[in-house]
C-alpha cells in the first residue's frame, strides 16, 4: 500500500509538537493504519491486474476467495514490507512537508493555497524514495496469489477450473529479500526502482490535493479556546481529504500496479512504460479499467487518515518522549 500521507494542520508555535514528536506520530499511525486496511490494499492490486472479472467479481468476492485459499495470513501477503518501510516513509513525507512549509510560507503558518501545494509537492517527490521500491515488493507478494490461481484455471480441464481452496495455499509463496535481491542481482538498483516515473505521477498528485485540502477542511473546525479543531472535526477532514485524493489520483495508481508488476499471467500484457501501459488498458479493456480498485483505494485511505488524526490529538509521539524526559 502505498501510504500516502498521514500528516495534519499546523497549530500554533506554542503548541506545535516537535519533529520527533511528528515522526513519532507518523510511524505509529502508518503501523497501525496498515495492519487495519492491508486487506483491502491487497484487494486493490489484485483488482487493478486482472483483465476484466475472470477470478474476482469484486473486494468483497476478493477477501473471501483469498481468506478461503490462502488464510487469514493470506491476506498479509506483503504487510512486512510496508510496516518495515511505512516508518521511514511516512518520517520523510511528515518532514519534507513541514520543511517545505516553512520555507515556502512564513512560520508554517497562513493560508496560501498554491504554497501549500508546492510544498505538498516537494513532500510527495521526497517520499518517493522509500515509496517506490516498497510498493514494487509489496506488489509482487500482494498478486502472487491471483497469479497462482490463474495459472492453476489455465492449466486445468476447462470443467473443473475453479476456484478452489488447494489451488494457492499449494503454491510456493515469494519472499520479499529473495524478490529484492534478484532484481538487484539481475538490474540493479534500477530494479527496485521499475515505475518510478508512474509513482511519482500518483504521489504528487495526491499530495498537492491532500495536503491543502486537510489544512484548509481542518481549519474550518478551528477552536481559539483550545487553539485546534475537534478530534471529530480532524477526523472526518482526514478522511475526505485522503479518499477524495485517493480517488482521483486512481488511474495513476492503476497504471504504476500494472507498470511494477513483473510477472504476469497467461495472456496478460507486459509494458515498455507509463504510455504504453495507458494505451493498452484504454484500448484493450476500455477507459473503465482505469478507475479499477478506486473504491478500495478510498476505503483505505479514510481510516488510515481516520487513525494518523487520531494518533495526532492523543498525542503518542508526546507522550512517549515525555518518557525519556
Amino acid at each position: 500500500m502505498s501510504k500516502q500521507d498521514l500528516s495534519h494542520s499546523v497549530p500554533p508555535s506554542s503548541s506545535r509538537p516537535s519533529v520527533t514528536a511528528k515522526l513519532i506520530n507518523g510511524g505509529v499511525a502508518g503501523l497501525v493504519g496498515v495492519t487495519c486496511v492491508f486487506p483491502i490494499d491487497l484487494a486493490k492490486t489484485r483488482l487493478q491486474n486482472q483483465h476484466g472479472k475472470d477470478i474476482y467479481k469484486g473486494m468483497i468476492d476478493c477477501l473471501m476467495k483469498t481468506a478461503r485459499a490462502e488464510g487469514f495470513l493470506g491476506m498479509y501477503q506483503g504487510a512486512a514490507v510496508n510496516l518495515t518501510l511505512v516508518t521511514p516513509e511516512k518520517a520523510i513525507k511528515l518532514a519534507a512537508n513541514d520543511f517545505f512549509r516553512q520555507l515556502l510560507m512564513e512560520d508554517g503558518m497562513q493560508r496560501n493555497l498554491k504554497m501549500e501545494m508546492l510544498a505538498g509537492c516537494g513532500a510527495g517527490i521526497c517520499q518517493v524514495v522509500v515509496t517506490c521500491p516498497m510498493e514494487m515488493l509489496k506488489i509482487q507478494l500482494q498478486d502472487a496469489g491471483r497469479l497462482a490461481v490463474r495459472q492453476g484455471a489455465a492449466s486445468a480441464p476447462s470443467s473443473s477450473r475453479s476456484y478452489t481452496a488447494g489451488s494457492v495455499s499449494s503454491h510456493k509463496r515469494p519472499s520479499a529479500t529473495l524478490i529484492a535481491w534478484e532484481l538487484l542481482r539481475t538490474q540493479g538498483l534500477a530494479g527496485l526502482y521499475k515505475g518510478l516515473g508512474a509513482t511519482l505521477l500518483r504521489d504528487i498528485p495526491f499530495s498537492i490535493i491532500y495536503f491543502p485540502l486537510f489544512a484548509n477542511l481542518n481549519n474550518l473546525g478551528f477552536n481559539e479556546s483550545t487553539g485546534k479543531a475537534s478530534f471529530a472535526h480532524s477526523f472526518m477532514s482526514g478522511c475526505v481529504a485522503g479518499s477524495i485524493a485517493a480517488v482521483t489520483v486512481t488511474p495513476l495508481d492503476v497504471l504504476k500496479t500494472r507498470i511494477q508488476t513483473l510477472k504476469k499471467g497467461l495472456g496478460e500484457d507486459s509494458y515498455s512504460g507509463i504510455t504504453d501501459c495507458a494505451r493498452k488498458l484504454w484500448i484493450q479493456e476500455g477507459p473503465s479499467a482505469l478507475m479499477k480498485g478506486a473504491g478500495c483505494r478510498a476505503l483505505v485511505i479514510a481510516p488510515l487518515f481516520g487513525i494518523a488524526q487520531g494518533v495526532y490529538f492523543i498525542g503518542i509521539g508526546e507522550r512517549i518522549l515525555k518518557c525519556f524526559e
